[in-house]
């Protein structure tokens, strides 16, 4: 029989401690957003279909984001046991300098359509926590505006070769003058992959008000205020706008860019230079070669070829072609801290973010971009606590295996890389 008694007043009143309630409606939805996948919902509701749809899609099926997200949901962690891991130490040495997480923030294009603080809340954000912020060629901040906002901290530029030549390489010249220490040069974008989000939606750089817009607007009237009462956006590479942004795209890149182009621009730059957006061992095995710094393994989340090869899932094979010499970033799919854990155990030297930082923007502007990186950060401690190491170097491909849902057929006298 179980005994029962009357509670003293004073252990119910033990029980009934109310937490001080918070008045500040961002800062309460954004400590309620535990995931990656959380601050993706606060910015689908906060953002116009046009603009959240540019960021959350990907091209043609979107099959290829789809698979690199699935890639790093069907990893297997293998943990140690009995050892110490009450001091975990995320620092990792990427590019000639230190970084307080494996993880910077990735070039992104027009930036502050998703939320008019742009990079200037990326760039804050990322000095604040010691991590490289990149600043995309068709940015929406100036070179020199994303230096102010982050003097001491790790500026990254990324290029794209335009037809217009002197246009790329007078950016060099203005990402050289203002410190920046490293170059991405971008080698998958030709010409623009199909992202049919955006022609479904209309979707136009700068955006136009339809009575399909004004009535997406009518729930979210602080994104139009906001968009309509800050300096008009201004883009580094595009001396006009006006139309779809495969448009402009297809009207600034050119499809014959090649390895002179390369060579080119690695003559003017005085820093580190990294070729970003490479999609197989072949030519990652040129550029180690060639003695690029780093190689930036990624198919544009998804957002060019659909179909490409999943970076994460290209890793083991690349670091075991080009050795531990040349430095290996990986990108595409990464939604979880867990994720970096694991592309940094099979073989990334760094990691880098896109549509985790720009969800967390639309969600809440600098205070949801930093809610993005203590998310990860948070998760990729406990991750490493669970593993039971304590730094970075520790993790090794054994502490991973990649399960596959699909595998690869071998063609008669193909050599499959």
């Amino acid at each position: 029989m179980v005994t029962r008694q009357f509670p003293h007043p004073s252990e119910i009143l033990e029980l009934m401690q109310f937490k001080k309630p918070e008045f500040n409606a961002k800062k309460r939805r954004l400590e309620k957003a535990l995931t990656i996948y959380d601050l993706r919902k606060i910015a689908k509701r906060r953002t116009p279909a046009s603009a959240f749809d540019y960021t959350d899609g990907a091209a043609e099926g979107e099959i290829s984001l789809a698979r690199a997200r699935r890639a790093f949901e069907d990893v297997e962690f293998h943990p140690s046991i009995l050892r110490d891991a009450s001091h975990i130490d995320t620092t990792t040495e990427i590019l000639g300098g230190t970084s307080a997480l494996p993880f910077g923030i990735a070039p992104t294009g027009f930036t502050r359509l998703m939320q008019t603080e742009g990079e200037i809340a990326g760039a804050g954000a990322a000095a604040s926590a010691r991590i490289p912020f990149t600043l995309s060629t068709l940015g929406t901040t100036s070179i020199e505006d994303v230096r102010a906002t982050n003097p001491a901290g790790r500026n990254w530029f990324q290029l794209y070769v335009m037809k217009d030549r002197d246009i790329s390489y007078g950016l060099v010249e203005r990402a050289a003058q203002a410190g920046y220490d490293t170059l991405f040069f971008t080698v998958d974008t030709p010409v623009a992959g199909n992202r049919m989000r955006d022609t479904r939606h209309g979707f136009s750089i700068p955006p136009q008000l339809t009575a399909k817009t004004i009535l997406d607007a009518i729930p979210r009237p602080w994104w139009w205020i906001d968009f309509l009462t800050t300096p008009p956006l201004e883009f580094a590479s595009l001396s006009s706008t006006g139309g779809t942004v495969g448009e402009l795209l297809d009207s600034a890149m050119d499809p014959t860019i090649n390895f002179k182009d390369l060579e080119i621009i690695r003559e003017m730059w005085p820093g580190k230079i990294a070729v970003k957006g490479v999609q197989n061992v072949e030519d990652s095995v040129t550029l180690a070669e060639l003695g690029v710094d780093a190689v930036v393994l990624s198919n544009h989340g998804g957002r060019q070829l659909d179909r490409a090869p999943v970076p994460f899932q290209l890793l083991p094979s690349v670091r075991d072609a080009v050795g531990d010499d040349m430095e290996l970033i990986v990108d595409t799919g990464i939604m979880n801290g867990a994720d970096i854990v694991a592309a940094m155990a099979l073989g990334a030297d760094f990691t880098l973010i896109g549509r985790a930082y720009l969800y967390g923007l639309m969600a809440g502007g600098r205070e949801g971009v930093d809610r993005t990186i203590s998310i990860l950060q948070s998760q990729i401690e406990r991750t490493m606590k669970l593993l039971q190491v304590n730094t970075i170097g520790e993790l090794t491909p054994e502490h991973v295996t990649q399960l596959s849902r699909f595998n690869r057929v071998e063609k008669p006298g193909q050599q499959v890389l």
